[in-house]
């Protein structure tokens, strides 16, 4: 039988716990088993992964004061605060119950307050995110259904991703389809929602901003270039065939890319590092993909259609992912026993 004890090991009344395993038939001294570190890996402050959360983080953070504050946003100035705490509250209990059931240490343990910190970061970015594109009139529990939904999906809706289970559906983007696909009433923010109480000229500046900050994150931190490129190369490519062959006018097909939502969509909604690929080819590929189901979408009028395309595109490679896994599987010879 295995013996576990506290052992002094130092000679200074130092107690650690140290594992004896039994003796083996042949004679020789039992030897110790290091006891194996549970804690999650803790991330390094310059880790860019680290770094391009925090300074989504920040510049939604930012975004939102200043919605409330200088540009206009109509929902009311707690919401925010209610939509983090929702956040907050559903992806720990989600990472406990999922812990627990893989008998695990949740992710947020074993690195004090900056474990939780690096671990909530994703959360803070999906809860504003939901609560500034959506608009619900004066009922929060819509909101907060497309947190919790947002959060719940990358327990659920995963797949064996180069080695390891991970989420392929962008969290923010599925909590905003799923609520209005259940919810007719709620509709996306105005276009006007992010610029209604600035002068004109401050209107042209906001999205230069924008553009400015997000193109520096993605450039430096993400390595998401090779995305947009596609994305936005393959939209004004899907409104030009739009336009040669059904006749649709060509400044309504293209004038989407002059508003905020759009410079917000591409710069930090379709970018997410962690529901798109990380080589450039499959980067562009996947841009262009989301783009291409767009313009299917619009013909075949569909409304909230920048939503709908990314759900689409990631459900695919997340199929692609289980296919791919399960035919690795088939090919796998079975192990022969040992003669």
């Amino acid at each position: 039988m295995t013996d576990v004890r506290p052992v002094d090991r130092t000679g200074a009344g130092i107690r650690t716990t140290t594992t004896i395993v039994p003796t083996p038939q042949n004679g020789r001294a039992p030897q110790a088993v290091a006891p194996k570190d549970t804690r999650p890996p803790r991330i390094d402050k310059r880790d860019p992964r680290y770094l391009a959360l925090r300074n989504f983080a920040m510049s939604m953070s930012v975004f939102n004061i200043l919605g409330y504050s200088v540009f206009g946003f109509e929902q009311p100035w707690t919401w925010p605060i209610f939509a983090l705490l929702v956040g907050y509250s559903a992806e720990l209990t989600f990472e406990m119950i999922s812990a627990w059931a893989q008998k695990r240490r949740p992710g947020f343990m074993g690195n004090g307050g900056w474990g939780l910190y690096t671990f909530l970061l994703p959360t803070h970015i999906t809860a504003l995110a939901a609560n500034m594109l959506l608009y619900a009139n004066d009922l929060f529990w819509p909101i907060a259904f497309a947190v919790v939904v947002s959060i719940g999906q990358k327990v659920v809706l995963q797949a064996p991703i180069k080695g390891r289970m991970r989420h392929f559906m962008n969290p923010s983007n599925f909590g905003i389809t799923v609520t209005l696909l259940a919810f007719s009433w709620v509709n996306i923010a105005p276009p006007y929602h992010f610029t209604e109480h600035v002068p004109d000229v401050i209107r042209i500046v906001i999205p230069l901003v924008i553009i400015t900050a997000g193109t520096v994150l993605n450039t430096m931190l993400t390595k998401k270039v090779p995305l947009i490129v596609g994305w936005v190369g393959g939209f004004v490519i899907q409104a030009l065939i739009r336009h040669w062959i059904w006749d649709v006018q060509l400044w309504a097909a293209l004038i989407p890319m002059t508003g905020v939502a759009f410079v917000l969509f591409t710069n930090y909604m379709i970018t997410d590092p962690g529901t798109t690929p990380s080589s450039g080819k499959m980067q562009f590929m996947f841009g262009s993909s989301v783009a291409m189901v767009y313009g299917v979408l619009m013909l075949f009028n569909v409304v909230y259609t920048l939503f709908f395309a990314v759900c689409i595109v990631c459900a695919l490679r997340g199929v692609f992912w289980w296919v791919k896994s399960m035919r690795e599987r088939g090919r796998t010879p079975a192990l022969q026993p040992a003669s």
